[in-house]
């Protein structure tokens, strides 16, 4: 039965290696999530093996796919029954798939927060009720807004706050503010607490932002990554920590300005444009900075 199942789900594509993964993913373009590196070293993580799959037409490459049974790899679905819950965090990545602008291959693998930019590469999305919140151009903010943004970096610089770059740590140094923060934000210990410097470790390259110290302690931390696409720039804001005891100085709205402004100068220099993605919109604050943008799933 369930060789049935996976033979309907893979129809029409075929099992390709790693390298043929990545090679569609360098020239059709992806994110975070979908990036061939990211795939490889959080599976090997988890342990749980990775089937690449392809779809031609012609004779020729159209899409790629890196998949966990029936789900999309890196699914938090398959850490859960793989008894790896929370393993690692990505937040609720969007994910955009390598593949040809007009593919329309057909997407059968389970997937949530697949992004607009799938529609036509694929096939078989449906809507999702919930929404991404991406990241708004400098220029869709206010002026009073970026004003009060800057005049808080500069009240905070002011009492002796630092920034510095996530470059200055080491992956220990950083899991550990990270979900020291965590905790003292939320009140619970953030996903993935028990492997974090493993996981910057892995994923250190892709990782952007800084650090807010105040009197030599660190007082707001955001995890970011970010990967360059032929076409665009895809940035995942995973999730942050800030101390509370500070709130006045408002560190954690201060560092979203500088990661994003930090992001959007990055991507113009470059000519291209820039997906920075909160993950889902369900947070005030994320109105703050976002536009709700409307995902799909399989």
């Amino acid at each position: 039965m369930l060789n049935r199942f996976q033979g309907w789900r893979e129809r029409g594509w075929s099992v390709v290696d790693a390298p043929a993964y990545d090679e569609a993913w360098q020239r059709f373009g992806g994110s975070v999530a979908t990036h061939p590196q990211v795939i490889e070293r959080l599976a090997g993580l988890a342990d749980i093996p990775v089937r690449y799959l392809a779809w031609e037409q012609g004779g020729e490459r159209q899409a790629c796919i890196a998949t966990w049974g029936r789900d999309l790899a890196l699914s938090k679905n398959v850490l859960k029954q793989a008894g790896k819950k929370g393993l690692f965090d990505l937040g609720n990545a969007e994910l955009i798939l390598p593949a040809a602008a007009n593919a329309e291959a057909p997407l059968r693998h389970r997937a949530r927060y697949l992004s607009i930019l799938n529609e036509g590469r694929f096939s078989g999305l449906k809507p999702q009720a919930e929404q991404l919140a991406m990241a708004r151009t400098p220029e869709e903010l206010s002026k009073k807004f970026r004003y009060n943004q800057r005049r808080e970096l500069r009240l905070l610089e002011d009492a002796g706050g630092v920034v510095r770059p996530v470059s200055e740590f080491t992956d220990a140094e950083l899991a550990a503010i990270y979900c020291d923060l965590f905790l003292r934000r939320w009140g619970f210990v953030a996903t993935g607490a028990e492997h974090m410097a493993e996981v910057i470790g892995l994923l250190r390259e892709w990782l952007i932002g800084s650090v807010i110290f105040l009197n030599d302690a660190p007082i707001a931390v955001q995890l970011v990554y970010r990967v360059e696409s032929p076409e665009w720039i895809s940035v995942e804001y995973v999730n942050g920590g800030v101390d509370p005891q500070t709130r006045s100085f408002s560190p954690g709205s201060v560092l979203s300005f500088l990661n994003t402004q930090s992001a959007w100068e990055q991507a113009r220099e470059v000519g291209k444009p820039l997906r920075f993605s909160f993950g889902r919109a369900d947070r005030e604050y994320k109105d703050r900075w976002c536009n709700p943008v409307p995902v799909l799933s399989v």
